[in-house]
């Protein structure tokens, strides 16, 4: 795994002037190149959120494994994150704090507890 370097180098994705400049959309693409990066926001959000989870509170596991170059490839172009560290961490992070509310309202679909009180 490759390391992110020095502290002070910035964590995440390559941030372009449009996503600094506030913008809270979950990605966009580069004019130039028509590649997809996450937004500051989102990255953030969702660090954030597992920082919160205290899903990043211990940093001593080490992962390990083959994977094809071209996909660490594709997922660090449309991230635009450049560290593997970084993107290994945002992509654990991701699936780790995935929403099920789509998925556990269906399952309650047509259903109500008896003891529900609805007031009429």
């Amino acid at each position: 795994m490759a390391k992110t370097g020095s502290k002070s180098a910035p964590r995440g994705p390559e941030w372009s002037a449009e996503t600094a400049a506030g913008r809270t959309k979950s990605g966009q693409r580069r004019a130039k190149t028509g590649q997809f990066v996450i937004s500051r926001a989102r990255f953030e959000a969702v660090m954030q959120a597992a920082e919160q989870s205290g899903l990043l509170s211990e940093k001593s596991g080490r992962i390990g494994g083959r994977v094809s170059p071209a996909l660490v490839k594709q997922a660090k172009r449309q991230t635009g994150i450049e560290a593997d560290t970084d993107l290994i961490e945002f992509a654990l992070a991701t699936v780790a704090l995935e929403d099920t509310f789509a998925e556990t309202f269906k399952r309650s679909r047509g259903r109500a507890d008896p003891e529900l009180k609805l007031g009429f």
